[in-house]
């Protein structure tokens, strides 16, 4: 059962999935792939996917011109958002995002933590915000990850959401 404040959530959201590796490709993007098939499970559609390097510069270009795009409602990226010195995902996201939604990170480090890999949560910089009337949602890359926050976050909210943005 649907709780009241999800009534009047939109159906159908034009999303964007972008994976952040310098190691993968289509055939081995197993994440992207995931993310992909669970959006289309329950209606979304996907508009735009791509597989792109670690690298700052190319993470803001890609998220900016998906931002200006106009019909893309939500981006979903996966990976970089680590410790290491690659993972640059993070940085390259957080200035454009104009709201923070904090409660995203914190209770998906949560969930991992009981879920997923325990203690190491805590080195997931994962985290969600609204630019230019779009939400971004940036996840780890690994499918356990992905899993994780799609079911239990992403997708019972998305409708929610990108309702709320278009108010």
């Amino acid at each position: 059962m649907l709780k009241k404040h999800c009534n009047g959530s939109r159906e159908r959201v034009k999303c964007a999935i972008i994976t952040v590796s310098d190691t993968r490709v289509v055939e081995t993007d197993a994440s992207g792939k995931l993310i992909h098939e669970l959006l289309e499970k329950v209606q979304h559609q996907v508009c735009h996917y791509e597989i792109i390097p670690d690298d700052k510069h190319k993470i803001l270009q890609t998220v900016e011109v998906l931002l200006n795009n106009g019909s893309i409602e939500a981006i979903i990226l996966n990976g970089g958002t680590g410790i290491a010195k690659r993972d640059v995902t993070i940085e390259a996201i957080s200035p454009l995002l104009e709201k923070e939604l904090p409660g995203f990170g914190e209770l998906f480090r949560y969930l991992s933590y009981e879920e997923d890999v325990g203690s190491a949560s805590l080195l997931s910089r994962a985290i969600a915000g609204v630019a230019n009337q779009t939400v971004i949602f940036s996840l780890p890359g690994s499918t356990g990850a992905v899993k994780l926050a799609m079911k239990k976050l992403i997708l019972p909210e998305l409708g929610h959401i990108v309702s709320e943005l278009n108010k």
